[in-house]
């Protein structure tokens, strides 16, 4: 299953979202550059963390008060993001996140993960199945039959499933639209994404600093394959190579936010992207992962607060400048609706612990924010895969993200997964709630195309309006043993299942 870590998204309902947001007391986005590093003398008696600070206004009297008090309490500055009232800090003074937050000027301030800065340890993006030789000689035989076709494309029902096939004839995209990618990296020199490939709006945003220069986006290896692999999905080129996205005519860029120790997204990391991709023109962003290293961030929480603040105030301010974010929502067949979950996968980058948590006061971010679209994954058969997160008045859309367990496609390779892009000219096999968010993101992106004026808010009602909706079904027993494994709740038209329903290209362009 694709990205066990990567990928589980939530989204959250309108009281949630009022709530959430009264709760924190977001700050009104300001226009302001990001302002340059200050550097402090840290206290060397402790581990050395990484932390976001949020001050309570945007104001320069405000940002130097509190930089002056960062120091005094053993912080060095990373990068100051006047304009959202977020700083990035290193320091090794074990009391700096009490001392700051007492600090006059400071909102929320917490350490942004719970090992020191220099960490060991590997990612697990989950299993992908390349394609053989043989595997894909036997799909383009198949594709002989259908010329119009990508030689790959017989084993994407995924298109066909949401009519993307059909609706590239219509109206493939527009390539004054681009989708950031925001991710493990992308690699732009693959011959189904370099047509696409938007360098100019594609960065490394590891440590919370973007870095912009050649090829900083691109994966640290072939096993961080995961950002090229949604960025196939999203806008492979119809070119005769390959596979297809969803969105063939529009541009794709990545940002990278996994650390190159242990594939972790780390707040500020999320931040520079939300920031870099406002700031650059994308309209669209994907985030198909979570947040680390709380799969659900908890408000009583001081550190997890802050984290919450942060990201809230970067995703903010990229939908104020006009960018949609979508996020998918989660790999754990949560039911984000409850009154309780149990989260035994926090803290991620140390020793777990078991808690259960309150899934309208403890929040996965981004997927929770408000204004963010939430995304559960389907089957071939239009059922939800069996992995996916869901909740009544959480879940935005649905869209095909694979269901290799009980939903299998009449397809050559008889794969129940997404067929997309891989590092070094490949492809492979990949499912999760990270497939389904890129595919809603495709569409996403074909709306913006054919409405170039929509603002956020609006193209997010037209992704709503395109959908279509089984509704809930009767029984959702997969496996047969007599007992529900989900329960879907709501009607036709909104439910936990689907959302307002599963995205409809060939609807979208129409």
């Amino acid at each position: 299953m694709a990205h066990l870590r990567s990928r589980r998204r939530l989204a959250l309902a309108v009281p949630v979202v009022l709530s959430l947001t009264a709760s924190l007391g977001f700050l009104p986005m300001t226009a302001s550059a990001a302002e340059p590093a200050a550097s402090a003398v840290a206290a060397a008696d402790g581990p050395n963390l990484a932390y976001v600070v949020n001050t309570k206004s945007t104001d320069r009297h405000t940002i130097g008060t509190v930089t002056k008090a960062i120091s005094a309490a053993g912080g060095t500055v990373v990068i100051t993001y006047a304009k959202i009232g977020v700083i990035v800090v290193h320091s090794a003074n074990p009391s700096f996140g009490a001392e700051i937050r007492a600090a006059r000027g400071v909102r929320s301030a917490g350490a942004t993960r719970t090992t020191p800065l220099v960490a060991a340890g590997t990612t697990d993006e989950g299993a992908a199945d390349y394609l053989t030789a043989a595997e894909a000689a036997k799909v383009e035989a198949a594709s002989a039959k259908t010329p119009e076709s990508e030689p790959l494309e017989a084993d994407q029902w995924d298109l066909r499933a949401i009519g993307a096939d059909k609706a590239a004839k219509i109206n493939p995209g527009s390539r004054k639209v681009t989708v950031a990618v925001i991710d493990t990296g992308v690699d732009d020199t693959h011959p189904d994404l370099a047509p696409n490939f938007s360098a100019a709006q594609s960065a490394n945003c590891v440590g919370g600093v973007a870095d912009t220069s050649a090829g900083a986006w691109r994966p640290y290896t072939a096993a961080d394959y995961h950002g090229t692999h949604v960025a196939g999905e999203i806008a492979a080129a119809r070119n005769g190579v390959g596979v297809a996205g969803v969105a063939p005519g529009v541009k794709v860029s990545g940002i990278k936010v996994s650390d190159p120790d242990n594939g972790l997204f780390y707040p500020e990391s999320v931040v520079c992207a939300f920031v870099f991709a406002a700031d650059h023109g994308v309209e669209i962003t994907n985030n198909s992962y979570y947040v680390d290293p709380w799969l659900y961030n908890c408000v009583d929480d001081p550190d997890q607060r802050a984290i919450v603040d942060a990201v809230n105030r970067a995703q903010l301010y990229a939908t104020k400048k006009g960018t949609l974010n979508l996020a998918s929502a989660g790999n754990s067949s949560h039911d984000l609706a409850s009154d309780a979950i149990v989260d035994d996968s926090s803290p991620d980058d140390s020793t777990p612990v078991t808690r259960t948590i309150d899934p309208h006061e403890c929040f996965d971010v981004p997927t929770q924010l408000p204004g963010v679209v939430t995304v559960s994954a389907t089957g071939v058969n239009s059922v939800k895969s069996y992995y996916s997160t869901y909740g009544n008045g959480v879940i935005d859309i649905a869209a095909p993200g694979g269901d290799r367990r009980y939903q299998i496609p009449d397809t050559p390779s008889k794969d129940g997964r997404i067929l997309s892009t891989m590092p070094n000219s490949a492809y492979a096999f990949l499912q999760g709630t990270s497939m389904a968010s890129p595919h809603a993101a495709g569409v996403a992106a074909l709306l913006k195309s054919k409405h170039p004026w929509a603002t956020p808010a609006q193209l997010q009602r037209l992704l709503k309006a395109q959908a279509n909706n089984p509704g809930c079904p009767e029984s959702y027993d997969q496996d047969g043993d007599g007992t529900q494994d989900a329960v879907c709740q709501g009607g036709e038209r909104v439910n936990g299942f689907f959302g307002f329903g599963i995205v409809d290209a060939l609807r979208a362009v129409k």
